[in-house]
Parts: C-alpha cells; structure tokens; sequence
C-alpha cells in the first residue's frame, strides 16, 4: 500500500508539474558535419524570472540536461555545450547553494553519429530541470530534428504491416461467433476464482477470529434482532463495496488505452518487480516480519467505527479491511496481478468475488448467530495456514520470473530450470506439513493432525508429478499444469526427430507478410495465432488442444500457421518503426515487434486478449468469426474446418468462374 501510495503521489506530481510548467520556446536545427556525424542545436528561449540547470556536479540529484535518443544506433559523440555565457545563483531551492544556470534566450548543441539506417525525422527527448525561486519542475520535452540525407520511416497512417487491413465484421462463413460467450464465461471463471481466494483469506489469522467477534458486537449492540441483521449485513455488503472500489482506479486508467493491461502484465521489469514483492510477501507469511500500514491510517478509521449510523459501519468494514491486510494483502495482490492482462473487468469480477468471499459470512452469521458455535476455534492452525500460504507464494513468484525471463528471452528460467524449483518448493511444504521442517516461531513436538497429514500427501503427490519434467523424457505433456511452466519449445534438452513430429510449431513467428506470401504459394489459408510470452492460456492451447493428433494433424495439412508475439520486447528494425494514427486518432508509437502485432490485433479485430485466432483466406478475407481461448478440442477442430470448407468453397468458385 505505501508502494502504490507513493507511486500515485509521483503521478500526481508529474501531472500537476507539467501543467504549471511556463510555456517555452524551442526552436530545432540539424547541421551535417560527414557523412555519419551531425550537430544537432536547440535555441531555448525562457519566460522571465525563469531558468534552466546546466552542469552542475557539486549539487546532489540535480543532473545536467540529457538528449536521450529514440534510435539506439545514434551514438553522442558528447555531452550538451551550451554556446551562451552561464549564470551562477544562490538557489533556495538548493539550501542556498551555487548553480549554475541559463536564463532567457539562449542555445545548446550536441555532436552525434548515426551507425547505419539514417532515418529522414530523428526523434528524441530533452530530459532536464527549470527553476524560478521556489518553484521547481523537470523537463521532458520530445524532439525531432530533420536529418538531411536520411530516409522516412513507415508511414504514419498506414504501416509496413497493413495495420487496418482486415474485414473483421463480414467474415464469409457464419461459424465462430462462440467467442463472445466464452469470454462472458470467463468472467465468471475470475470471479469464482476471486470468490475462491476470498475464502483462504478467511482462514488466515488476521481475518477468522473477527467473524464471532464483529457478529457478537452487532447482535449485542443492536436494538433488537432485526437491527442486528440489518447491520450485518450492512458490514458485509459495505466490505464488499471496499474491495470493489479498488478497480475503479484502473476504469480510469483503461480509458487511455486497451492495451495497457496487456503491457503491465507482460512487462519484464514489472515482473521483476512482482516477483520481490511475492517474495516478501512470502517471508511476511513465513513469519520473517509483518507486513502493517502506517498506525495513523488504522487508528484513524477504528475511531470512526465507534458511529452508530451507517458511516460508523462502513468504518468498521474499513478497519478489517486496514487491520487484515498483513494477510489479504499477499492474496489480493496475486489477484490483482494474475488478472490485468484480461483488461479491467476481469480485475473487477475479481475483486467483487473477493469482497463477496469476505463479507458474505459476516452477513450470514448476523443473520444465524447460532452459526457461531459450529465455528472452529481459533488456534495453531491458522499459523499453519500462513506458512502453506508462504509456500504458494513462493511458486507463484517464479511464475513472475518466469515471464519476464519468457518476454526478455535471458534464457534463466528453460521448463526443466523451473519446474525443478516448484519441485523443491513442493518437497519443502510437505516437510513442513509432515513436521520435518520447524520455523523459530514454532514449538516442535507439536502433534500432527489427520488434515495436515493429508495435505502434506497431496504436496508430496504433486511433487512426484513434476519429476518426470525435469529428466530427459521432458515432453511429457503435464496437463494439470498448462500454461504455468515455460512452453515445452523452451528447454534445455534436444528435442528428438519423433518430438518434433508431434509437436506443432508455427510456420512463422512474427512476420505477417512472409506468412502472407506462403499462404499464396502453396494455396493454403492464413491461421492467424495472437499470443504471448508470457500467457498462460496460449500455453494451454498449445499442450492441451494443438497437440491432440487430430488438430495437429489437421493444421499441419491445411493451414499456415503464424504466431504474433504481442509482448515480443525485441524492437523492430528502425526503417520499419512508426507512429501510427489508431481509429480512436490517438498516436501510438510502434517500436517493438510487440506493439506492432497487439495494434494489428486491436485495430482489425478490436480485440486486445490472447490467445485469439483468425483464418484468412490468400487474399486476406476473413474465412469465419475470429475465436478466443478454446480448451474443448472438438470445438476448436469444427471451427478449422468450418473455414477450410469456406477456403475450398471460395476456391472451386473462382475456378468456375474462370
């Protein structure tokens, strides 16, 4: 909570400082100096009482203004010089430190060289810092400066990759449309998924001894029953109302653009990020630390639960909220992130079955307090829930290396390297749920009951089942498991020439028009594969439907099969990098091979969710409806061959006709 805390405070502050920024003059000039140097020049003219930080080394966290490059084949050949006379200050800002400074009109230039393919606009941006008494803002003003002798990019309207190209609302056979169906199903698959992790929530220590507690003060304090359940269930309803608002942020946020989930979901170093904090996470369960909020914020709202009235309730439900988070936190948190790459609302469906999950037994128990008694007493157990909690987490933050490993291609984390960790993790819960392994915060000795007996069985069951995934004998196929582990393509064995028979590869990998012209030339349609790095649901498409020999049989025959990466982070040739103009007339920037397939993917098919599949004919038709995520093998097989009969159809036709 302080990290998303301090986050929006700094959104807030570059917000806020880029609107109060003065309004400044740039004027851009480009000077060749060989044929691979230039000396580009800046000409700044600044309102008055204003100025600009130069150099100044001896000033801590003040650094000099920076032109940082689009392009990395651009190579400075110095720092910025500024041409004009410098001004030294005793800046307040800085404890009435000396600076250096610029002030009204002046100008800068900077000497590179560019290696290679010279683009005709070079694009780059100004990082710097102004000033005018106390107030302070940083500069981040983009460039582009006219390179004589250079060559365009793609064009800004229409890019190399046809982006707008495709028909998507008049396919030529009527067969596919399920896909709207299965993503409203899917909705309900997060929220039951959200409701489940409501319910473990429920047993950690934080939370369960609240029920009898919290449903004693209302039936005691209330008038009269019926005060008690109105009550109740307020507090239940109000809870979760709590954790439903927390999606409202990212409602705001998907305004700006479809595809942002997409990107925060499959950005390597985000990933990263998610996985020290999992980690944490975990460490907090293993007992390591606790995770609190600051005391004023808890205090604050447990002092206005003390209302009567429907404010003090909500206070209350705040105050759980606040007062649990030491142990909803991990949960939510693997919640929150596990679902921004289906958009936001997945996130909120997510969310409401967790408030659901929390809240709904609260009302209940208002509503039959004699509940209560069948309640298990609080005690050792719910330690033991947080330690396998721990555990879990642990996996789960491996699932975030891996993706980042997946998306960056480092090569860390091939399936064997990874399945090999979950392996240990598994053997370590079962130690620990056997009374084998101890943590300082436990007595040993302690008598290990029947349920825990059973599930260390199951930890060391499904331990046994990863063992076969690290030897030699890799491919074999881990269905309980699709779509966690690296694909099977990503190991670090050889696959034999019968694996490879079985297994079915796209006979392109990014490069549309390549697949284009080979659905030309061997007079085959186009099935088109959006995917990802990092996507659990193109795994289990791959593993659990691509491989049934029908469907791989049937692919190989009649198709030509072509995966777009859509978190590919590999950047793109720079003559073929652009700024596309989308249908909404917003700017975006195509750098990556990522942003390229995910813009094609929104812009022809409105859809920014993978995996998703399209069947075009050699003339870039649409065959049939475009589908989503598909586990029933036979209803992935009628589809292919409802487009192929449409692709013959369409070809005996054009023979007649001819």
């Amino acid at each position: 909570m302080r990290s998303f805390a301090i986050l929006f405070s700094v959104l807030l502050f570059v917000v806020v400082s880029t609107n109060a920024q003065p309004p400044i003059q740039w004027s851009l000039d480009s000077n060749q100096l060989d044929s691979t140097s230039y000396e580009l020049t800046v000409s700044v003219t600044l309102p008055q009482r204003w100025h600009l930080y130069g150099l100044n080394t001896k000033v801590e966290g003040l650094s000099a203004p920076t032109l940082n490059f689009a392009y990395e084949n651009v190579e400075p050949l110095d720092s910025i010089t500024f041409t004009s006379a410098a001004l030294n200050i005793v800046d307040p800002i800085f404890e009435n430190k000396k600076t250096t400074v610029y002030e009204g009109t002046f100008t800068f230039t900077q000497r590179i060289k560019i290696n290679g393919f010279k683009p005709a606009t070079l694009k780059c941006t100004l990082a710097a810092f102004i000033g005018s008494n106390e107030e302070f803002y940083p500069v981040e003003q983009p460039f582009e400066f006219q390179i004589k002798g250079g060559s365009p990019l793609a064009s800004e309207s229409i890019s190399n990759i046809r982006i707008a190209s495709i028909d998507a609302q008049n396919p030529i056979a009527d067969c596919g449309d399920q896909f709207k169906e299965e993503e409203s199903s899917s909705l309900w698959k997060i929220f039951l998924l959200g409701f489940a992790g409501g319910l473990i929530a429920l047993l950690t220590p934080c939370v369960f001894p609240m029920i009898p507690f919290t449903v004693s003060y209302f039936t005691n304090r209330s008038a009269n029953r019926r005060a008690a359940i109105r009550n109740g269930s307020l507090y239940g309803f109000f809870i979760l109302m709590i954790y439903m608002l927390l999606s409202v942020p990212f409602h705001i946020i998907g305004n700006v653009d479809p595809e942002i989930f997409n990107a925060i979901s499959t950005n390597a170093y985000l990933n990263l990020i998610f996985f020290f904090i999992f980690i944490y996470f975990a460490l907090s369960f293993f007992g390591v630390f606790e995770i609190t909020l600051p005391g004023s914020l808890t205090n604050s709202a447990d002092a206005k639960s003390g209302l009567t009235n429907l404010g003090g309730i909500f206070f209350m439900s705040l105050t759980l909220a606040l007062v649990s988070f030491s142990c909803t936190g991990p949960i939510l948190g693997s919640l929150l992130v596990g679902s921004l790459s289906g958009g936001v609302w997945p996130l909120t469906c997510g969310l409401a079955g967790f408030g659901v999950a929390l809240g709904l037994p609260f009302g209940l128990f208002a509503v039959f307090p004699q509940w209560l008694k069948s309640l298990p007493k609080s005690g050792g157990w719910l330690g033991t829930v947080k330690k396998v909690l721990a555990f879990v987490e642990v996996a789960l933050a491996f699932k975030f290396l891996s993706n980042a490993d997946l998306v960056m291609h480092w090569g860390l984390l091939k399936r064997e390297v990874f399945l090999a960790i979950w392996l240990l993790i598994g053997l370590g819960l079962a130690a620990y749920l056997f009374g084998i392994l101890h943590f300082s915060q436990e007595e040993k000795g302690q008598k290990i009951s029947i349920g825990r007996k059973a599930f260390a069985m199951i930890a060391l069951l499904f331990s046994l089942y990863l063992v076969p995934g690290i030897t030699p004998n890799h491919f074999i196929n881990m269905n309980l498991l699709s779509g966690f582990p690296p694909p099977l393509s990503y190991t670090i064995y050889d696959k034999s020439e019968e694996e490879q028979s079985n297994t079915l590869e796209a006979d392109v990998v990014n490069d549309y028009d390549k697949a284009i012209h080979l659905s030309d030339s061997l007079n085959k349609p186009l099935l088109i594969d959006f995917t990802g790095w990092a996507c659990v649901n193109c795994r289990k498409m791959e593993e659990n439907v691509w491989n049934q020999p029908e469907v791989n049989s049937y692919i190989k025959q009649n198709y030509i099969l072509v995966s777009l990466y859509v978190d590919d982070r590999g950047k793109l040739p720079i003559q073929e990098r652009s700024t596309y103009l989308t249908r909404d007339k917003n700017k975006k920037d195509i750098v990556t091979h990522g942003d390229k397939w995910a813009t094609f993917e929104a812009e022809n098919f409105g859809q920014v969710s993978q995996p998703f599949y399209a069947i075009l004919n050699d003339n870039a038709r649409l065959l049939n409806d475009p589908i989503g995520y598909t586990p029933d093998v036979k209803a992935y097989l009628d589809w292919l061959k409802c487009a192929k009969e449409s692709f013959d159809s369409q070809a005996l036709l054009t023979t007649h006709k001819n």
